[in-house]
């Protein structure tokens, strides 16, 4: 059943976040928060230290429970939607005693798709992201990029509507880096899917989002979310374009004033 919230969301929107609160130990992470995530487009989440950047997607994608407030998909509960996630350790997020080629059929399988389907998915991620190591091989045979791609693949298995991304550059060379923001560009393209990214760096944060979601100091607030509608796909050298270098000072500039403040 789709619920009536008060402050009606605006148009386009894929997560409507009313009336959140979070706290920690007593102590306000969250207060009255609200927000309107849009459809099919990449938002990457940028603050201080400690403003609850990963706790806001980890409340969103229910791995943190919230004390008050809703939060919706299209009008949906979290249950009646199809998410994915890829955390920042991935590590321990792939399932050791399984090749990686199981890990990414794994949700497939839960789903009950039989054996050509999963082949098939599978095949077609394999694709996707021009796969050339052995997925025979289990994540500890793998290095650390091809094991934050599984990561990635599994996510993205079982085509979610929107996917969470928990600091997926902070253990990668630069290689890999470039790498996996070109197909997470291909992936949004090609599957219209939403995706919310928390970075510590801003030139990642800037380089791969429609929006800039820029937080406060706790109680966190919206400092600024900020549009950037540079053409995709963006190229490595599209951090030298004008536009880019706009964008990234006027979020450097936002986040200055909040570690001040």
């Amino acid at each position: 059943m789709t619920t009536v919230l008060q402050l009606p969301a605006v148009a386009g929107t894929h997560v409507t976040i009313r009336g959140l609160h979070k706290s920690f130990a007593g102590v306000p992470l969250y207060q009255e928060f609200n927000l309107d995530i849009p459809r099919g487009k990449i938002i990457s989440i940028f603050g201080p230290n400690g403003c609850g950047k990963s706790t806001l997607i980890n409340m969103i994608s229910g791995l943190t429970a919230i004390d008050s407030g809703e939060i919706l998909f299209d009008g949906k509960s979290l249950k009646e939607t199809d998410i994915g996630y890829v955390f920042q350790n991935y590590r321990d997020a792939l399932f050791p005693w399984m090749s990686a080629w199981d890990n990414i059929a794994y949700p497939l399988k839960r789903r009950g798709l039989g054996a050509d389907k999963v082949k098939a998915r599978v095949r077609e991620l394999a694709d996707l992201f021009e796969i050339k190591f052995n997925l025979g091989l289990f994540p500890y045979e793998l290095s650390g990029g091809q094991q934050q791609t599984v990561c990635i693949m599994r996510a993205l298995a079982t085509k979610p509507e929107i996917l969470f991304l928990d600091e997926p550059f902070s253990a990668l060379d630069f290689e890999m880096t470039l790498f996996i923001r070109a197909k997470l560009q291909e992936a949004n393209l090609l599957a219209g899917v939403t995706m919310m990214i928390v970075s510590h760096d801003l030139e990642d944060a800037v380089f791969l989002a429609d929006r800039i979601l820029l937080l406060t100091r706790r109680p966190t607030r919206v400092a600024e979310f900020m549009h950037f509608d540079m053409p995709r796909p963006r190229a490595p050298e599209a951090v030298s374009a004008p536009e880019f270098i706009q964008t990234k000072s006027a979020a450097l500039q936002i986040f200055q004033r909040e570690m001040r403040s």
